[in-house]
């Protein structure tokens, strides 16, 4: 048994050691964050919803505590959001991905579709993990293996809503990425997905 622990005592934590913790988590910095800083007007990726603006980055006070927050605007679910900026990347948040990243995406589109004989549940909930992931590669797998039942009569509903929500994310990165209006992007992929 590690000599060094200490049991707290009975109601030993106070109100005072809990602010200071909180002062102390606030105060940490994301060491990748200062390599690669957020910038107000960056188009960003957060995993969960996919290519948002950063809106503003400012102190705010949360339980008599000064943290730093991060805002960033969905447009296309008309949301926004605010996370300290200290926990920005452990909560999925990144730039746009690279030209290098995008080029590997694309090659996984192009690919041969993995069929799976599995569950469609279980498959549908792997499927909804990758879009979440915010991963570009990922979501290119699923647009690769769920393409081929989008047009014919052979998909499900459920796979169609997958396959949409998965383009949507992939053609809202490279239509930034790119600088190009998201329908051209999206006529690009629809040929490139056919035509593989």
């Amino acid at each position: 048994m590690n000599s060094n622990f200490r049991m707290p005592q009975r109601g030993g934590v106070t109100e005072a050691m809990a602010r200071a913790a909180a002062e102390h988590t606030a105060q940490q910095k994301d060491p990748g964050l200062k390599s690669d800083p957020f910038q107000v007007g960056d188009s960003i990726v957060y995993a969960a919803h996919g290519v948002g603006r950063v809106e503003s980055i400012g102190q705010v006070e949360v339980a008599d505590t000064m943290i730093e927050m991060i805002e960033i605007s969905f447009p296309g679910n008309q949301m926004t959001l605010r996370i300290p900026l200290a926990k920005a990347r452990k909560s999925g948040l990144r730039k746009i991905a690279s030209r290098a990243i995008v080029d590997k995406a694309m090659a996984v589109v192009k690919g041969k579709p993995h069929v799976s004989r599995g569950m469609w549940a279980r498959r549908a909930i792997a499927y909804q993990e990758k879009i979440n992931s915010g991963d570009l590669i990922q979501i290119a797998e699923v647009l690769r293996d769920l393409r081929r039942n989008v047009d014919s009569l052979d998909g499900s509903f459920s796979e169609r809503k997958l396959f949409e929500a998965a383009q949507e994310r992939f053609v809202a990165e490279l239509a930034v990425l790119e600088n190009k209006d998201p329908d051209t992007v999206l006529r690009d992929l629809t040929e490139t997905m056919k035509s593989a």
